[in-house]
């Protein structure tokens, strides 16, 4: 029998990484691991991650409130509430909340590859590290995940 998974609006995993709020609430287990699914929330004037691109698995964002602008490459496209933008691999991205008040997302994950990265970062800065550009490079490259700097 297959189990359903049900997560509440209080439940799943939350990390903490700065401004920047991550809460799992499909890591792959209820899947089979083709699919993790987190809820990013952005405070205001957040910068995500540097840009950077994905091997092994595809990301979309599902703007749920709030503004975001997402980064591809040189072109930065602006994002309100309602937008969805799907990233396969080897696409450059990064985004940010340039606005006053808090972006929510729905981030998914196809597979569930890049759910660990979260916590990993969380595990990082519990352990003393801060979280700067460098050392958010340096866990992404545990998930085929490599800074973009050439946009061809």
């Amino acid at each position: 029998m297959s189990t359903v998974s049900v997560v509440g609006p209080d439940g799943g995993e939350t990390i903490q990484l700065g401004p920047t709020r991550m809460r799992i609430l499909e890591d792959g287990t209820t899947t089979g691991h083709r699919l993790g699914i987190g809820e990013i929330t952005l405070a205001p004037h957040t910068q995500g991650p540097p840009q950077h691109r994905h091997a092994q698995h595809d990301e979309g964002f599902y703007v749920v409130s709030g503004t975001v602008h997402f980064t591809i490459g040189e072109t930065t496209r602006v994002a309100p509430a309602g937008t969805l933008a799907m990233i396969p691999p080897g696409a450059p991205h990064t985004f940010a909340n340039l606005g006053d008040t808090p972006a929510v997302m729905l981030n998914t994950f196809t597979p569930d590859l890049y759910v660990q990265y979260f916590r990993d970062l969380r595990n990082m800065i519990a352990g003393g590290r801060e979280l700067t550009p460098e050392s958010t490079v340096e866990v992404m490259s545990r998930y085929a995940t490599v800074p973009a700097t050439d946009f061809a």
